[in-house]
Parts: C-alpha cells; sequence; structure tokens
C-alpha cells in the first residue's frame, strides 16, 4: 500500500516543469509564499548533515536589473549559438526550449523574485577534487529540486540556470556573497500563466538504464 496519494504525487514530479515563457511577469509574489518554499527545501538531505544551504531572495528592482545584466553577460552567444545550432539539425524540441529560454533572457529583470541558491564550502573537501564538487552540489541542489517542487505545488513556476555563474565574481560582489559561499545557480521564480503542464518527451528508459553491469 502506498503512504501517499501516487496520482497527486506522480503529477507534481512528472509536470514541474521549467517555466520561461509562462512565468507572470504582472503578478506579485508574496514574501510568505517563498519563505513557505524554502522552509520546505530545508528538509532536503545535504552532505554530512552539514546544512550549508544559503539563499539570496532578489525583489528589488534596481538589483534585478543588475542581477539581469550580469546573467545576460554570462550568457555571451551561448543561447544563439544553439537556437541556431538546434534550427539546422531540425530538433525541434531544443528549438523550443532555446527560444524559451531567448525569451527569459530579455526579461529577466521582469521576473518578480530571483533566487540564488548558495552552498558553504567545506574547507576539509577543497584539495579533494574527485569528491568536491559532486559533495557540494550533492548537498544543494536536492533542496533547489525541492524548492521547485513546493512552488510547483502553489501554482508558481521556475527555471534552474547556470549561465551567470560565467561572472559569479560580479554577482557575489552585487550582492555581498562571502567568499566561503558559492552559488550554485540562479532561478527566477514567479506565479505562472495557467498550471496544465504535461510529461515531457523523453527517451525510453531502456535506452538509458543498466542493470548491475554497463
Amino acid at each position: 500500500m502506498s503512504v501517499f496519494d501516487l496520482t497527486v504525487t506522480d503529477a507534481l514530479l512528472s509536470t514541474t516543469r521549467s517555466v520561461r515563457k509562462r512565468l507572470d511577469l504582472e503578478r506579485s509574489v508574496p514574501r510568505e509564499i517563498i519563505r513557505e518554499c524554502l522552509e520546505l527545501s530545508m528538509q532536503a538531505p545535504s552532505g554530512s548533515n552539514v546544512q550549508g544551504w544559503r539563499w539570496i531572495v532578489v525583489t528589488g528592482l534596481e538589483k534585478r536589473r543588475a542581477l539581469a545584466d550580469i546573467y545576460r553577460k554570462g550568457t555571451d552567444t551561448y543561447l544563439e549559438d544553439g537556437y541556431r545550432a538546434a534550427k539546422e539539425a531540425g530538433a525541434a524540441q531544443d528549438v523550443r526550449v532555446y527560444d524559451s529560454a531567448r525569451y527569459l533572457f530579455d526579461r529577466m529583470q521582469d521576473v518578480p523574485v530571483l533566487v540564488i541558491p548558495c552552498i558553504k564550502v567545506r574547507d576539509e573537501l577543497i584539495n579533494k577534487p574527485e569528491i568536491y564538487w559532486p559533495s557540494l552540489m550533492g548537498s544543494i541542489l536536492p533542496a533547489v529540486w525541492s524548492f521547485q517542487l513546493a512552488l510547483r505545488a502553489r501554482g508558481l513556476g521556475s527555471t534552474y540556470t547556470t549561465l551567470h555563474l560565467n561572472c559569479a565574481d560580479e554577482a557575489a560582489a552585487l550582492l555581498g556573497i562571502p567568499d566561503d559561499i558559492r552559488q550554485a545557480g540562479l532561478l527566477p521564480v514567479a506565479y505562472t500563466l495557467g498550471t496544465d503542464f504535461k510529461p515531457a518527451k523523453r527517451q525510453p528508459l531502456d535506452d538509458i538504464l543498466h542493470w548491475d553491469t554497463w
């Protein structure tokens, strides 16, 4: 017997999409909703139970504009190059993704809430590159996904982006981020225009699944 209603949980897990064009740029987001979703994210696991998550929530217009400019600088030609390559290859789904990302590129500053998930650096792992990055990201990304699921359950959407990290030092200077804190991405957050998201087309499981050996 299932502990939860699988109809609800499976729908949540299979329809939490990366939302860009359907972010409602006109509707404000109450601070209480963001806090509620972040509280839930803190139930996620972290390496050695250190709980080194840190979150920066940016809502002021001037800082949103400045952060959007940093994002665009970090993006460089990546989106245009990817869009062009996808069109030339006739990859329809990739064209839609890049077109959606280009839309957000132009409007990042208009998204009512920009959230930067961060993680405190563990000094004892710095000189162990083979586990440093898996441990660091493995301690923040589960919380990021929990945050996104909590948003979806409340009628909000987001997308996980990392392109601004090409200019992470500029974002750190803008937001006063200490040297022992690493940014893990950027999430534009807003209510969504409609909630009728569907499962995405994915490759067959058997194409990527291996039992016991490769």
